[in-house]
């Protein structure tokens, strides 16, 4: 199912009947994309289960489309690299280098 599979961008939520979570896990990783997801329940420990089993920079529990500016926000596999927000987002300007010097023997 197209809507399923591809990244669409704007008010776009599908309904999708499942028989087990593990149909609706496989479905929901079964793309290209991992932009963002959402995972709506009653049953919180459920919820959390899929949301960590989903292949998505982003799940939202039983809401959609709420940030916090300290939360990374980015996606998986085709969905982009690095992450905006957070201090995730400062890794693309930053270069990391390590400096190894002996303890022993160290004259100063």
């Amino acid at each position: 199912m197209t809507i399923a599979k591809e990244e669409i961008f704007g008010p776009v939520m599908t309904i999708l009947k499942f028989k087990t979570d593990e149909e609706a896990i496989d479905r929901a990783n079964h793309t290209e994309y991992g932009l963002a997801a959402g995972v709506m329940s009653t049953n919180g420990a459920r919820a959390i289960s899929a949301a960590h089993q989903i292949r998505a920079g982003t799940v939202w529990i039983n809401t959609y489309n709420s940030y916090d500016c300290a939360a990374p926000f980015g996606g998986y596999k085709q969905s982009g690299h690095g992450r905006d927000l957070g201090k995730e987002s400062l890794d693309n300007y930053l270069e990391t280098k390590s400096v190894m010097i002996p303890l022993v023997g160290l004259k100063c």
